[in-house]
Parts: structure tokens; sequence; C-alpha cells
């Protein structure tokens, strides 16, 4: 099989951690890929999920510090010292894992209603670089709030609590991706799993932007860039996709689960 070298996923990859938005957030109207200005609003969070009056208020003054980054900004950077989480109010942002010899491959690819950061609570430090995929606006939470906030709340605790359970199911999941699938089976899963993110924002789940290049993708499934260039021509010649740049049309998502789930002979 085509593939490059994949580094240690579990030594600090970073997740994609935003649960099912509330029913307000599935009333948008649903677009093919939500506009970089696109934003969430606090009680979309994950963090915020089911909270009081009381509690949500709470939340919204952890998030009235917002901060504008242009892209390519670093947000921060391996070995960095943790002290805060970011919430994405809007755009996206890639995190990257770095081996030894300075080569980075992409961890994760964070969009709006996500929570970044926490690769460094374990060790207090940071595992991983973050930088934004185009401009965005992040709101930065103190650590040391969020954990006064859990102790008075118990609601925002069970959140914070559930935000960091998923650490080891998305770690897993990756794992899978690179150890047991096929070069096509690894793009199928990136795309349907992208399909599913979008459509728990309220966006299409059929229609949206690559914000990774061709080059980062493959990255991030352990591909050759002429592996996964060759796999999107492939895909659009059966009829699976449609793509024009970096805008993708699913069109046969059955088709692409079927090819997941397809076994070796």
């Amino acid at each position: 099989m085509d593939t490059a070298p994949v580094l240690d996923a579990a030594r600090g990859v970073e997740l994609s951690l935003a649960l099912p938005p509330p029913p307000r957030a599935l009333q948008r109207k649903r677009a093919s890929s939500p506009p970089p200005c696109a934003e969430w609003k606090p009680q979309d969070f994950c963090l915020a999920s089911g909270l009081d009056p009381d509690g949500l208020s709470r939340f919204e003054r952890l998030l009235a510090r917002r901060s504008r980054l242009r892209r390519g900004h670093v947000i921060y950077r391996v070995g960095d010292a943790f002290t805060t989480l970011y919430a994405l109010r809007s755009g996206s942002c890639k995190t990257v894992l770095l081996a030894q010899d300075g080569q980075g491959q992409i961890a994760g690819y964070h969009m709006a209603g996500d929570v970044i950061g926490v690769d460094g609570i374990a060790g207090a430090r940071h595992q991983c670089d973050a930088a934004a995929l185009e401009d965005m606006e992040v709101c930065p939470l103190p650590f040391e709030q969020v954990e006064n906030l859990a102790r008075q709340n118990e609601l925002f605790r069970q959140n914070v609590q559930g935000l960091l359970s998923q650490d080891g199911a998305r770690v897993r999941g990756l794992m899978t991706v690179l150890g047991t699938m096929r070069a096509e089976q690894r793009l199928a899963s990136f795309l349907l799993d992208l399909s599913q993110r979008y459509r728990v924002r309220g966006y299409s789940s059929c229609e949206f932007v690559l914000r990774l290049t061709r080059e980062e993708i493959g990255s991030y499934l352990g591909l050759k860039l002429e592996t996964v260039s060759r796999l999107f021509s492939q895909f659009q010649r059966e009829g699976l996709i449609r793509v024009e740049g970096r805008a993708v049309k699913l069109l046969d998502k059955a088709a692409l689960s079927q090819l997941i789930s397809q076994r070796d002979a």
C-alpha cells in the first residue's frame, strides 16, 4: 500500500470535541459549507449543553474575551505551557504533531464549535502546534476559570468530563484508520467524517469546502500527496464525488460507506 510514515497519534492528537449542537443550531438554514464568518453562540458549544440559566450566564462570561486571528497564525506551539483552552467561534484550524526530525503530521482539523487545547492538560504543556487555516475567531478559556466553574456547577463539570472523555475514543478511531484501512478507505472515512460533522452543525452533509490542502489531507491520513490526488480523481471517475478545486460534493455516501466496510480477501 502506498502510504507515508505515521507518527505516534497517541502522543498528543488534538481532537474534535464538540457534541451535536442543540436544536437552535440545527434550525439554521442549511448551506453547502459554513462561510468563514459563520459564528457559534455560547449555547452552541458542548460545554454549555444542558446548562441552567445561571450556568449558561457564567459560561458566557468565560467566552467574553475574543481574539481574531489571521490565516496562518499559530495559536500555540509544542512545548508551550498549558494554561488555556480555546473555543472556536468561527473559522477553522489544524493541529500538527512534530517528529524528532522536525517533520510534522496533521493530527486534527477543527471547525467552529470545537474546543482545542486539551492535549496540554495531562503534562501541563502542549503536545502539538495549532494554526489557523483561515481567518478565524477564538475565545480563550483560562483553564483555572474552567475548573472553578466546574466546581461550582455540576452540569458544567459533567460537560467538561464528557469533553475530556472523548480523547481516548478519538485516538482509537484515528489509529484504526491509520493502522487497518487501505488508502481508499482512509479517504472515504475522512470525507464521511467531515460530512457528519457538518451535518450536526446544521450545514449540508453532501457539499462542503476542504480547508486542508491535498498535501495536508495526506499528512493526516498517512498517505503521499500523489496517492491523495489519485484517489480524488478515482472517486470522481467512479461517480462517488464531484470535485471543483477545494469544493467537494458527495454523490454516493452509501457507496463510500460500503467501501470502508470492505475487507481484504
